[in-house]
């Protein structure tokens, strides 16, 4: 994938809106401000004489707590007219694969209209319909390629420019970094919603870098995009450190800490094992039943950067293994910096299948769609090791990092 003429052109002309002296003076006191925060300091210029629709979920709140939505209703500088919600829904009440439809607001009295599985055309429609002139995305990524709200992202960009409307997005930190780029990278004949275009597994970017990719690199025709960056934030910085409440972005999202392993422990969804849904800790718990204690012994001879692995034994209260008790690992991370967790899951994926004879990939190849592509499945299969399966992807995932750095914008 290298960058197009057309791509250079669309990452010039979006606009990328400048700190105000005080936002910048913030940044050097090393106080980081979200876009939002950027926004309402300089009075919602961007917004001005705009009719105003904003793409959100519970994570789009400000440092005190407030969702962003009864702010800007309340605010009489902002003409907000319309609210839409992605998976999960607005208010986020619905579980995985589920929204909230169609309906009004409670609080502020406001439209809802639901985004969830639409895309083109039909999204475009929605979006004429509210009578929205300008968009604005505000949601807390988690660094996934197949953490949908990336795609929701896109398929409303996308929409947007079909409509004609302009599109804002408002940045937050990428919770778990954006030092670099990890994983395979899609390949386009395995696209789905857990991954619409050729990006990488854990991608490294802020949702406003991704826009601006997206703008330059997929979009057919680009959408009339502005974003309005944080200040103070920098690539190396961990979701603690920035000062922001953390509100989980979907129901199996709880912690900073459920982010940092994500990225590679969601693999196991592609299996019959437990990803530690309907736990207290999904995704760092991870087993099925006839699973021991074999497992955290072979993950921990890899000795592998930045984390170790304990015998743990739990019983999911809803989906893989409702109410049974299995045995598995509980990841522990206790080094964040060397953690790598795209190929811990690799790992893991690797060991399950040496130590425990029921291993199995789900019936539909689920795992295709998270990795990519075949590549990790049929190594696996095929009795690769971590390094072989990992090794795998480097050339692709050497080309995507070139790409990447063109849409950069923190240091």
């Amino acid at each position: 994938m290298r960058l197009s003429r057309r791509g250079l052109l669309a990452a010039a002309t979006a606009t990328a809106v400048s700190p105000t002296a005080p936002a910048a003076a913030a940044g050097r006191r090393g106080q980081p401000r979200t876009g939002f925060e950027r926004l309402a300091a300089d009075g919602y210029a961007v917004l001005h004489g705009q009719r105003v629709g904003v793409v959100t979920n519970p994570t789009g709140v400000t440092r005190d707590a407030r969702h962003i939505v009864d702010v800007m209703h309340a605010d009489e500088r902002v003409n907000l007219v319309a609210v839409f919600g992605p998976e999960h829904g607005f208010r986020g009440t619905a579980q995985a694969g589920g929204s909230e439809g169609r309906h009004d607001d409670p609080a502020t009295g406001l439209p809802v209209y639901d985004t969830y599985l639409k895309s083109g055309r039909p999204l475009a429609d929605v979006f004429t319909a509210s009578g929205v002139d300008t968009i604005v995305f505000d949601i807390q990524d988690v660094g996934a390629r197949f953490y949908t709200y990336i795609w929701t992202l896109y398929d409303c960009m996308e929409a947007a420019q079909l409509a004609g409307k302009r599109f804002v997005v408002l940045d937050r930190p990428n919770p778990v970094t954006g030092r670099a780029a990890l994983g395979p990278v899609l390949h386009k004949e395995f696209a789905t919603f857990v991954g619409r275009q050729p990006i990488a597994q854990a991608h490294g970017m802020t949702v406003a870098e991704l826009a601006r990719l997206f703008n330059g690199e997929f979009l057919t025709t680009p959408v009339h995009l502005d974003t309005v960056l944080m200040t103070g934030w920098r690539r190396s910085a961990f979701y603690e450190a920035q000062g922001l409440p953390w509100v989980p972005p979907s129901p199996n999202m709880p912690t900073p800490d459920t982010a940092l392993v994500y990225s590679g422990t969601c693999l196991f969804e592609g299996t019959n094992l437990s990803e530690g849904r309907g736990t207290t800790r999904p995704f760092e718990l991870l087993g099925a039943a006839g699973v021991d204690g074999r497992w955290a012994a072979a993950a921990n001879q890899l000795a592998l950067p930045g984390v170790h692995f304990r015998e743990a034994y739990f019983a999911p209260t809803f989906s893989k293994f409702q109410g049974t008790t299995v045995g598995g690992v509980q990841i522990h991370v206790h080094d964040r910096a060397a953690f790598d967790p795209v190929r811990t899951g690799v790992a893991l994926l690797v060991t399950a299948r040496k130590v425990w004879s029921g291993f199995a990939w789900r019936s539909d190849n689920w795992i295709d769609k998270l990795t990519g592509s075949a590549r990790v499945r049929t190594a696996i299969d095929a009795g690769a090791d971590t390094d072989e399966v990992v090794a795998g992807w480097q050339a692709e995932l050497a080309d995507f990092r070139k790409v990447r750095r063109e849409y950069l914008l923190y240091r």
